[in-house]
C-alpha cells in the first residue's frame, strides 16, 4: 500500500480526473476527503472510496477552510492535497469570452490554489511536511488557439507550482503540477468546441487523449514516498503532445 495511513483531500473529485485520483488513493490505503460542488455525485464517490464528502467552492475562503478543517478533525492530519477542481470556457476566439467567464476561470483555477495554500500549508508545516499536487494542463505548456484565457490560467498554475516548491521545500512540503492533455472528462466538449475529437487526437503522438486513469497513476506516484525527491515538476501526461 503506497499511501497507507495517509490523509488526502481531493477537490473536483465527483467526476473525471479527481474521481479517478480519489479511487486510486483509497485503493492504496489513503483516507480520502472528496470535495466538490456536485452534491449528487460527490457523496457517491465518497461512499465508494470509504471516505467523506465536503461541499466546497474552492474560490471561497470559508469553504476551503472548512474542507481542510474537516480533514484534520476527522483524521488528525493532512498529508496530501490535490487541487484538481477546474473549469474552462468554450473553445472560441479570445475576444468572445465574457468578463464574468474570465473571472470565474481564474477564481477556480488560480485563486483556488492560493486559498488552499493559505489554509493547508500551516497544517503541513506543523506536522513536518506534506504533498501538494496542482492540476494544470498541457495548455499551460503548449497553448492551443481558442482557449487563450484557460491556457493562461494553467500557465499560472505551473508557475505557482514551481514557486511554491522552492518556498516550501525547507518545510518538507513537495509541490508538483499534473499536466494532462485533454481527456475524457466533463470538460472535453468545451475544449473541443467545433473541432473534432479525431483532429485533436491527431496532434498527440501516441494517438489518443488522456484518461482519468492515466492522471491517477501519475498523481499516485507523485504523492507517494517513491517520489520523495521530486518537487517543482510540471509532470506531462500527454502521450507526447508537448514535444
Amino acid at each position: 500500500m503506497k499511501l497507507e495511513g495517509k490523509v488526502a483531500v481531493v477537490t473536483g473529485a465527483a467526476s473525471g480526473f479527481g474521481e479517478a485520483i480519489a479511487r486510486s488513493y483509497a485503493a492504496e490505503g489513503a483516507k480520502v476527503v472528496v470535495v466538490d460542488i456536485n452534491d449528487q455525485l460527490g457523496p457517491q464517490v465518497a461512499e465508494a472510496v470509504g471516505g467523506t464528502y465536503v461541499h466546497a467552492d474552492v474560490s471561497k475562503s470559508a469553504d476551503v477552510k472548512a474542507m481542510i478543517d474537516h480533514a484534520v478533525k476527522q483524521h488528525g492530519r493532512l498529508d496530501i492535497l490535490v487541487n484538481n477542481a477546474g473549469i474552462t470556457h468554450m473553445n472560441r476566439p479570445m475576444l468572445e469570452v465574457a468578463e464574468d467567464e474570465y473571472d470565474r476561470i481564474f477564481d477556480i483555477n488560480v485563486k483556488g490554489i492560493y486559498l488552499a495554500a493559505i489554509h493547508a500549508v500551516p497544517v503541513m508545516r506543523e506536522q513536518g511536511g506534506g504533498v501538494i499536487l496542482n492540476t494544470a494542463s498541457t495548455a499551460g505548456l503548449r497553448p492551443r488557439p481558442g482557449l487563450t484565457w484557460y491556457n493562461a490560467s494553467k500557465g499560472a498554475v505551473i508557475t505557482m507550482t514551481k514557486s511554491m516548491a522552492v518556498e516550501l521545500g525547507p518545510d518538507k512540503i513537495r509541490v508538483n503540477a499534473l499536466c494532462p492533455v485533454a481527456g475524457d472528462t466533463p470538460l472535453l466538449q468545451a475544449f473541443l468546441g467545433n473541432n473534432s475529437r479525431e483532429a485533436f487526437e491527431a496532434t498527440v503522438p501516441l494517438g489518443r487523449l488522456s484518461t482519468p486513469e492515466d492522471v491517477a497513476k501519475a498523481a499516485l506516484h507523485l504523492a507517494s514516498d517513491e517520489a520523495d525527491f521530486i518537487t517543482g515538476m510540471a509532470y506531462e501526461i500527454d502521450g507526447g503532445r508537448t514535444i
